[in-house]
């Protein structure tokens, strides 16, 4: 990547005015999910659906995500409209939100909520691949501009606590559709953002990417990778409970894992290792992580395991957006993240259904599977090095 000074300052000033308005979207988008997640089933169960129903409801955008996602993401590529998808899909979540709060009822709320999620989960990827072909074209690192979607997930998660004793719960699902209304608005002033074809990539369609090695070794490391976090997502608070641990020191400590992700973003553009070889160093940390967590550690050392989540998911996520943009065309952007997304959904949905049977026998040492993930996210990373497109430097791609 070209030094600073060898930039024209016109350029320089256009690459900053695009970095910051995507770095805002990404907060809007991200601080939408931290509201979501902790007040969505709250206000199911507040509006009187039963729990059978609620499982039902909650499930759907992880099949969204492997189904009609990558639908979604390749028609805006061959439309040559992805800036224009992210403003769309983002205005019918806003709206579909809306439409979900005048519903009370369990067959109308899932139905409404099945739409909307066909328009809303393709979202995250569209802005991958709009953020990594602008690594490609004004030479951005990746890492600085999603850093904001954490710190926003973050701010929202705050703002579940602050407003969860103040607001009646039936009301909740406006603060969702607000926030998303929100970020509807931001995308509207996504900078316009051409990029040529490769020449010797422009007759490649989507379909060459699922008969790459490459490709194909990087959508199933990350989702190994990442997919071994799906313990701790759905069970770690439950388990620090029944610890004893109370309601603060949970939060802080979910808090020190993303406190540590936003601070792994933010100094990503220094790093010089080849992208590859970031996977793996997560994928290592994450083995080491999860059969700490497994042995059931005291707080103070359960408390340096969780800054590893810096690394373990900050760390694999610039990784493989860095092989992202030298493995895939630009041209075929979106549909790359459509199937990076799809064989992340599939991973960790069956992970899910198999973490609640083993948790249920084994506690803790669901992590053991956990690690299990990871290590073999780590050994397809090392395997399929050779099939691999390497930068100078992660920094150029992450």
């Amino acid at each position: 990547m070209a030094s600073e000074s060898q930039i024209p300052a016109a350029a320089q000033a256009e690459a900053k005015r695009f970095a910051s308005r995507l770095g805002g979207f990404y907060g809007t988008m991200y601080g939408m999910l931290g509201t979501y997640l902790p007040f969505f089933p709250v206000w199911l169960k507040a509006v009187g659906i039963e729990a059978s129903w609620i499982g039902i409801i909650t499930a759907v955008p992880a099949v969204t995500r492997f189904t009609v996602l990558p639908l979604i993401t390749g028609l805006a590529e061959r439309r040559q409209m992805l800036r224009g998808a992210i403003m769309i899909t983002a205005a019918a979540t806003a709206l579909g939100f809306a439409l979900v709060g005048t519903q009370h009822q369990a067959l109308p709320v899932f139905l409404v909520f099945v739409v909307t999620c066909c328009l809303w989960t393709p979202t995250g990827p569209l802005t991958d691949a709009y953020a990594l072909r602008a690594v490609t074209h004004y030479g951005l690192n990746y890492g600085p501009l999603r850093l904001w979607g954490s710190a926003a997930f973050v701010v929202g998660a705050l703002l579940c606590g602050l407003l969860v004793d103040t607001v009646a719960a039936e009301y909740l699902i406006w603060i969702i559709a607000a926030v998303a209304g929100v970020s509807a608005l931001v995308s509207l002033r996504l900078r316009p953002l051409e990029v040529a074809k490769r020449p010797e990539t422009a007759q490649r369609g989507g379909g060459t990417l699922l008969r790459d090695r490459g490709f194909l070794a990087i959508i199933a490391t990350s989702a190994l990778i990442q997919g071994s976090h799906v313990a701790y997502y759905i069970f770690a608070s439950i388990a620090w409970k029944q610890a004893g641990l109370g309601g603060l020191t949970i939060a802080a400590l979910w808090s020190l894992g993303v406190l540590a992700e936003i601070v792994l973003f933010a100094v990503s553009p220094r790093f010089t290792l080849p992208s590859a070889m970031l996977v793996v160093i997560g994928a290592v940390v994450a083995v080491a992580r999860w059969v700490i967590t497994a042995l059931e550690p005291p707080l103070s050392i359960l408390a340096i395991v969780q800054l590893t989540h810096g690394l373990t998911f900050g760390l694999t996520q610039v990784g493989i957006m860095g092989l992202l943009v030298h493995q895939v065309p630009g041209h075929v952007m979106a549909r790359g993240q459509g199937y990076l997304a799809a064989c992340a959904g599939i991973v960790s949905s069956g992970t899910s259904i198999l973490c609640g049977l083993v948790y249920a026998r084994y506690g803790q040492g669901v992590y053991y599977l956990m690690a299990a993930m990871a290590a073999s996210g780590a050994l397809i990373m090392w395997s399929a090095r050779h099939y691999l497109h390497h930068p100078q430097s992660a920094a150029s791609g992450g």
